[in-house]
């Protein structure tokens, strides 16, 4: 009997630590939470648990450092987390107002923050790296380098069909947004194969379980190139960037000039001032503006020269010196905050800064846009805050 209470409690203490681990991932008692903004209200308020300190929080107080969310909002998630045991009463009496958080939600919160931006992948490095010193340890033994090879076998198989299956059924735009598990693809293999290496050198025996090990690794790199390959061919190069493991981005950013970074943005106006688009709908749109479309061909010229209307891409490039001189109003240039101070409200700014800056990347048109790093502000103006900048004329 003592055996039978002794497991219970151990059974109970695991289920215990395991509520208070997902009670992130908990809309209400028995439901799945389906809204991502809950996630960042349950961070709030254990940030503001830990900056209380061992005095705990009422829920009052809790509401209260978290007053960037609805009121409403931040009381039922911390019902909810009371009910799943991630928050309880400071000391365990009925009339008690304070409470204490335990720690184990906000690894939870954290783990999951990693996982939508990596997709796992650093938890699969870390894993690798710990399967490496396991069967490296002198007192393991060949069960546990088999359990070892098991693990990575499946791990890598379920890696391998999921990208398939993206490949085979997805379209491009689905596969895109999972390309977080193609990152980093080399040296998860490199990894796996260290630790293949090792259980095999150690244990000859366990040949056919790295057999199985080595046809998983070998499936998952015919599917990273098959979905590399699809994102290339049905998006183009510049799409299939998220394939690039993280460490790349990061290395470029730090060791590039200003200008390599500025470029990336060369010819491309944002309407900063009035935001009123999603960053999802920007990207949309830069991407569509990348692509090259058809040539436009200019009409079929009649056969009196006299009577032959000029084409249309004359026409915006008359149309475009126009603006520009109108704009320079027979001056060599003019500050840019001029300008936009001029149209007298943003929406008639950036149409004249989009023409403008059109003509400074056409080709035939002697006409330079150049940006300062300044920036004018006042709040009295149309634009309350415009950058610096000069647009003037050129000798080419």
């Amino acid at each position: 009997m003592d055996a039978t209470l002794l497991d219970a409690e151990a059974e109970a203490a695991v289920l215990r630590v395991y509520r208070q681990v997902f009670a992130v991932l908990a809309r209400e008692a028995g439901a799945m939470i389906v809204d991502p903004d809950l996630l960042d209200a349950d961070q709030a308020i254990l940030d503001a648990f830990a900056e209380a300190g061992s005095d705990g929080l009422t829920v009052e107080q809790a509401t209260l450092a978290c007053r960037a969310y609805p009121h409403d909002v931040i009381v039922r998630r911390f019902e909810v987390l009371r009910q799943y045991g991630a928050i309880t009463k400071l000391v365990d009496r009925p009339n008690e107002l304070r409470h204490r958080a335990a720690f184990a939600p906000y690894v939870m919160l954290m783990f999951l923050r990693r996982m939508s931006v990596q997709g796992g992948q650093a938890e699969l490095h870390q894993l690798l790296t710990l399967e490496a010193h396991s069967v490296s340890d002198p007192q393991a033994t060949a069960d546990e380098g088999k359990a070892s090879i098991g693990r990575m076998t499946k791990v890598f198989r379920l890696l391998g069909n999921e990208l398939a299956i993206l490949v085979s059924t997805s379209t491009t735009a689905q596969l895109r947004e999972n390309a977080q598990l193609a990152w980093g693809n080399e040296r998860l293999i490199e990894q796996a194969e260290k630790v293949h290496r090792i259980v095999l050198e150690r244990w000859p025996e366990l040949h056919r379980d790295c057999t199985s090990l080595r046809m998983a690794l070998a499936a998952y790199a015919d599917a990273v190139q098959l979905a590399a390959g699809r994102l290339v061919e049905r998006a183009g190069t510049t799409r299939a960037l998220g394939l690039l493991p993280m460490e790349t981005w990061l290395t470029f950013t730090r060791s590039s000039e200003p200008d390599a970074l500025a470029a990336v943005l060369d010819g491309l106006l944002f309407d900063a001032a009035a935001p009123d688009f999603s960053p999802q709908t920007m990207v949309e749109a830069v991407e569509t503006g990348r692509r090259s479309g058809s040539a436009r061909m200019a009409p079929p010229r009649p056969t009196a020269d006299a009577d032959a209307p000029e084409s249309a891409a004359a026409t915006d490039r008359e149309d475009l010196r126009a603006e520009a001189e109108r704009v320079l109003a027979g001056r060599s240039e003019v500050d840019i905050v001029e300008v936009i101070d001029e149209a007298g409200d943003w929406i008639t700014a950036r149409r004249v800064l989009a023409e403008l800056t059109a003509a400074h990347l056409h080709d035939e048109l002697d006409y330079e846009l150049v940006w300062s790093d300044g920036m004018r502000i006042d709040p009295s103006a149309g634009t309350p805050w415009a950058t610096e900048g000069v647009f003037r004329r050129v000798a080419r």
